[in-house]
């Protein structure tokens, strides 16, 4: 084997091993959401977890994919929907990619080891929903959604950002998806959970949120152990190679910005709520490990800290805030994703550093330093750009597909079946038969 086919095989090993990381990231969300939620509702949290990867998996290779990373113009991908006229590469022979999928010619592994981990990345935009509109949502409904986001949400601001589309072209960033994943997923969830409405109870006649506590944090700390694994490779698999100085160093920003965010949102829950609440612990955790997943292989370890430190105390900071007006997130997704996606992608226009970047290898060429390097507002004002764009369309698309869905099946089950839980309504079956559950409504 010559120098050239060993590292083609050596780069196919590390994105098929990252993704399959982030695949197991499905066991982590689904540990997270059926632990912050109540007994009564575990089953439905986890067939939702469970059936929304073969969803993923089924809208992306038949529409999403192609639309976006498939040659087309600056807002969508024309060519290769259903791969009809999408050719393989052939690496181990040397041979160039021919195919209509250019956007992702830069890597040279096999092109089914680019889609599957296009693929998992899909699904996990589409898993964040799952928990925000938690304990409420018809199931049927629920499928037909997942199936919207994989196939056309998520792919249309996909090809602006990774397919070669007009946010790229301007200069946008995110180098492992704080927007492409975390925001679109947050976006869609905040459009349902405002036409779905609270879940009975969780509002006082005072307007003052009323703690409806998961059934199991035992297993929601095991998920969030799960997602922090799979984040390595979320972030270090988006280089799509194994280049050994761009994975230590994104593997060291991310486990940072984790670490940094676990005490600021442990100091800031415990001076707000006068003791360290785990679940604000826990989402903590995952909110630096989103704020840092668009920046982390443009800026230095130092500023990583930084970045890990803002996002614990935004993401408390955010809790109470959607409480304030009476947004219902059971599980704080749209703290975590929403607000620390947004964070991380302006993260990028604060802390970018070119030296940094190109030290490590990353395709920084079109990139500016960020307001805190060097003073320039360029960066920031491009990722704000990206970061309005994406909502508006994000936005609008959520709204009016989940409208659709309202209009014709419905969103929410009735309130006999909310009350009594989504196991028994829903699908038939309890979680824990036979034990003996103490209910907190």
């Amino acid at each position: 084997m010559d120098a050239a086919s060993l590292k083609i095989a050596l780069d196919t090993v590390w994105v098929l091993f990252t993704a399959f990381l982030v695949f197991f990231m499905n066991l982590g969300f689904a540990m997270v959401e059926s632990g912050l939620c109540r007994a009564k509702n575990a089953v439905n949290i986890l067939a939702k977890n469970f059936i929304v990867f073969a969803i993923s998996t089924a809208a992306y290779w038949i529409l999403g994919f192609g639309l976006m990373y498939g040659d087309g113009n600056a807002l969508i991908g024309l060519k290769g929907l259903l791969f009809a006229s999408g050719a393989d590469n052939s690496p181990a022979t040397g041979d160039a990619y021919t195919g209509v999928y250019s956007a992702l010619s830069w890597t040279g592994v096999p092109f089914w080891a680019k889609f599957f981990f296009q693929l998992v990345f899909c699904g996990t935009a589409a898993t964040i929903v799952s928990g925000a509109v938690a304990e409420r949502i018809k199931f049927g409904s629920f499928l037909v959604f997942s199936i919207a986001i994989c196939a056309v949400i998520y792919p249309v601001t996909g090809h602006w950002i990774w397919g070669g589309g007009w946010l790229a072209s301007h200069g946008f960033f995110d180098f492992a998806g704080s927007t492409v994943v975390h925001s679109v997923g947050g976006w869609c969830a905040l459009a349902g959970i405002l036409l779905l409405g609270p879940r009975i109870g969780k509002y006082k006649a005072d307007g003052k949120a009323k703690p409806i506590y998961g059934h199991n944090l035992a297993l929601a700390t095991l998920g969030v152990f799960v997602l922090w694994f799979g984040w390595f490779g979320f972030n270090p698999g988006s280089t799509m190679a194994a280049n050994p100085d761009a994975i230590a160093h994104i593997a060291m920003t991310t486990n940072l910005a984790a670490a940094m965010a676990v005490l600021s949102a442990t100091g800031m829950s415990w001076i707000l709520q006068k003791k360290p609440d785990l679940t604000m612990i826990l989402n903590g955790c995952l909110a630096g490990l989103v704020a840092i997943t668009a920046p982390c292989a443009f800026v230095s370890v130092g500023a990583s800290a930084v970045i890990g430190l803002i996002a614990g105390v935004l993401v408390v900071l955010a809790v109470f805030f959607f409480d304030k007006l009476k947004i219902d997130d059971p599980v704080g997704a749209l703290s975590v994703h929403l607000a620390n996606g947004v964070f991380g992608t302006l993260a990028v226009g604060l802390f970018a550093n070119k030296t940094v970047a190109a030290k490590i290898g990353t395709d920084s060429e079109a990139l500016s330093n960020g307001l805190f390097v060097d003073g320039t507002w360029t960066q920031l004002g491009v990722q704000a750009l990206g970061v309005v764009s994406v909502a508006a369309y994000v936005l609008v698309a959520a709204f009016a597909i989940w409208g659709i869905i309202k209009v014709v099946m419905g969103l929410r089950v009735k309130k006999e079946e909310e009350l009594a839980g989504l196991d028994i309504g829903e699908h038939g079956i309890e979680a824990y038969s036979g034990f003996q559950i103490f209910s907190n409504m």
